[in-house]
């Protein structure tokens, strides 16, 4: 995509992918270039005294993967394992890696950097560093998540 700059020549405005995640009702978009593998959900290893939002570990060819489930995390009702939930596996900055269950995983969609918008209604606190903002594509608003901050310890949860 081409836009016109202040002194009238094109430039490119690139896209940013997201995958299309859905919790729920709700669907989330997570940038693309964090995610390392989408797997099937698989049998979880649980960790005693880990913070309530891990349910646990997995063996990912050979690496212990901590996992995370998203619907705790957000504060919704547990998760209830369909045969569309899927583990995002994320690679962090580190190069560690962390694991988020979804309900489902939708579709891959470009967004317009330029049509992503910080919400301007109050948010709970908590919640609102987890937004990087809304993006649309079509008619659809879907709340783009700071994978990051997500996976941030220092949280209030």
């Amino acid at each position: 995509m081409e836009e016109l700059n202040a002194i009238g020549t094109a430039e490119a405005v690139d896209e940013i992918q997201y995958i299309v995640v859905k919790l729920g009702d709700e669907q989330y978009g997570i940038d693309i270039s964090n995610v390392d593998n989408i797997v099937r959900m698989q049998r979880i290893t649980r960790v005693p005294k880990s913070q309530p939002y891990y349910v646990g570990v997995i063996n990912l060819r050979g690496e212990v993967v901590p996992i995370m489930s998203l619907r705790r995390r957000f504060g919704l009702e547990d998760d209830a394992y369909e045969s569309a939930t899927r583990i995002i596996i994320i690679r962090m900055e580190d190069q560690s890696m962390v694991g988020f269950i979804v309900d489902e995983v939708k579709e891959v969609v470009n967004i317009d950097p330029r049509t992503i918008e910080t919400p301007t209604f109050k948010l709970d606190e908590k919640n609102a560093t987890y937004l990087a903002g809304i993006g649309k594509k079509g008619e659809n608003l879907i709340s783009l998540l700071d994978i990051m901050a997500v996976v941030e310890e220092n949280k209030n949860v």
